[in-house]
């Protein structure tokens, strides 16, 4: 698949079965990878979704390399880290903005698009699913947490079906700030499907498994 710089984020996409109003999912990598880090994941998706697989908008220095946003380590370090505020705050308006262009450039349905991310990406989709729930049917969090320099209003959501999984051993985001982002969601009445993997930070076949189940009927 080419990459397509055309719209707000530079994208790949993988159209489904449905010609018009179709469902989709954006999928938003973690920090230092590109668009073409969660398409293995894409591939097993439900062919009827129309995926788009987004690259994040800053350079990280390496090639294809990209973040969302800078970390503030200053909560204690990487394991603490919180979005950079004015980073986060663009990245958020980034896939907004990608989302409501991809709608009219691909005739996708409004009313059935998803979001599922890895680590930054989750951390992201989990923000962008509190900021604008009307915009989003569904959000897959993997390895990821809720941002404190974000004010939320979990119950803006509820009902929205959330699936949070992350690593028992994850080295980077510990397993335990993913348990309070799928509490704090559950809180605020969204519908949350919480689960531990035997890994560290990264995703299991049985996780992926979990999410294709999971998303039956509610794409």
């Amino acid at each position: 698949m080419d990459v397509d710089e055309d719209l707000p984020l530079a994208h790949v996409s993988r159209p489904g079965t449905t010609d018009s109003d179709a469902p989709a999912v954006v999928l938003i990598h973690g920090r230092g990878t590109n668009e073409r880090d969660l398409l293995p994941i894409g591939a097993q998706l439900p062919e009827e979704l129309h995926v788009l697989s987004v690259r994040a908008p800053e350079p990280m220095g390496g090639p294809d390399s990209y973040t969302w946003y800078e970390l503030d380590l200053s909560a204690g370090g990487l394991h603490g880290s919180q979005p950079d505020a004015e980073g986060f705050r663009r990245s958020l308006d980034s896939i907004h903005g990608f989302v409501e262009a991809a709608i009219d450039r691909y005739d996708l349905d409004p009313d059935r698009i998803g979001l599922l991310g890895f680590s930054q990406g989750a951390i992201t989709s989990m923000a962008a699913l509190l900021e604008r729930p009307d915009a989003y049917r569904w959000v897959v969090a993997l390895n990821g947490y809720l941002a404190d320099s974000h004010a939320y209003r979990a119950e803006e959501a509820a009902g929205k079906p959330a699936f949070v999984g992350c690593g028992s051993m994850d080295q980077v985001i510990p397993p335990e700030r993913a348990e309070r982002a799928a509490e704090t969601l559950a809180e605020g009445g969204v519908d949350v499907r919480f689960e531990r993997y035997d890994v560290g930070h990264g995703t299991t076949p049985e996780e992926l498994s979990d999410v294709l189940g999971w998303l039956a009927g509610r794409y």
